[in-house]
């Protein structure tokens, strides 16, 4: 066989034509494949976030249950309470060291006007509260509520309603790349189920405040 006839046959030849073409398509396919496990490690991370701050605002709503006054009070230390809870129901998330929850009490002021009268915070994130800070509104009718424009949460006259804002830094499964966001943040409301005193937040324990200034 002459060395021009061997190379029209090999010319010719279409075996191993799949595996080349596979071989060019595989680099595609894993980052198609590593994309799609991030977008979908992502959205889970997204969905236990906002689980997690439904389940601050709707235990934040009930504390006090257990007094038997009819106006009952609400403690510090059931505030401290809360947010253990939430790094006992989200743990995977590391909610203390990578993410920061703000609890905010939206009441009604001495003219009617919205008024978070308290705010505590827990978590070692830096992030100020994106919807009002404590002692807005106090004394005037300006503060529109909290929430996103236009679509604010407003308290009753006598009522409180708990808001909470969670934002926590995300940990990629592959990469930061090729995630959405760096940044997962979500909120969530409940309106206090009972009569609650709404003079202030009592500490008979005197156990340490969880204010926003740490």
């Amino acid at each position: 066989m002459t060395i021009a006839s061997f190379g029209g046959r090999l010319a010719r030849s279409e075996k191993g034509l799949a595996a080349i073409e596979f071989a060019l398509m595989l680099p595609f396919l894993v980052i198609l494949l590593f994309y799609g496990l991030e977008l979908a490690h992502f959205a889970i991370a997204r969905e236990r976030v906002s689980e997690l701050a439904t389940m601050v605002a709707d235990n934040a709503s009930r504390m006090g249950d257990q007094d038997v006054l009819s106006n009952k009070r609400i403690t510090e230390a059931e505030i401290n309470d809360v947010f253990i809870g939430s790094i006992l129901q989200s743990q995977e998330l590391d909610i203390q060291n990578k993410g920061r929850i703000i609890l905010s009490s939206l009441e009604t002021n001495a003219g009617g006007g919205q008024w978070i009268h308290w705010q505590r915070c827990f978590g070692n994130k830096s992030h100020p509260p994106v919807f009002g800070e404590e002692g807005d509104g106090e004394t005037d009718n300006t503060f529109p509520g909290m929430g996103k424009p236009g679509k604010e949460v407003k308290a009753f006259p006598n009522l409180a309603v708990m808001f909470v804002e969670v934002a926590i830094d995300y940990q990629p499964l592959i990469s930061a790349a090729w995630a959405p966001a760096t940044e997962i943040t979500d909120y969530a409301t409940f309106m206090v189920r009972d009569d609650r005193d709404l003079s202030q937040v009592h500490n008979p324990e005197t156990v340490d405040v969880s204010d926003c200034e740490a």
